[in-house]
């Protein structure tokens, strides 16, 4: 017989670029949720620098302040004892992803890159992604 578990979804305001205060959002959506007593905790895609960064994604400053603010939230007593799983960018082997980095405990648990980039209408990932075409 499985066990109940709660799970926080979250719709921050985040902005693009604004390290520092989507961190603080993130922080904040996270003490929300262990009060709302979640065990899991999903935030929206890109939260990290924030979706609309535009051509700010091909900038190497873009992924290195996306990882400090991965660091500040490994280090944050706010996101021990809940899985957080927050969307940021990623690049591997010299290729940009659009990621779920998922973590417990200040360790990583997974990095998820995006498989299916959205590329009509008012979306461009494609433009500044590379879907992840492996299954591992």
């Amino acid at each position: 017989m499985g066990r109940k578990v709660t799970v926080a979804t979250c719709a921050l305001n985040q902005w693009a670029l604004d390290f520092e205060g989507n961190l603080q959002r993130i922080l904040k959506s996270i003490e929300i949720a262990k009060q709302k007593g979640a065990r899991y905790r999903l935030g929206p895609e890109l939260e990290i620098c924030g979706y609309g960064c535009w051509d700010h994604y091909y900038e190497s400053d873009t992924l290195l302040h996306s990882f400090q603010v991965l660091a500040a939230l490994l280090e944050s007593p706010v996101t021990q004892d809940i899985i957080c799983d927050v969307g940021m960018p990623v690049m591997h082997r010299n290729v940009r992803y659009n990621c779920r980095v998922i973590f417990l405990n200040r360790r990583i648990l997974l990095i998820r890159p995006k498989m299916a980039l959205a590329n009509e209408g008012n979306y461009h990932e494609m433009r500044w992604f590379t879907p992840w075409s492996r299954s591992r």
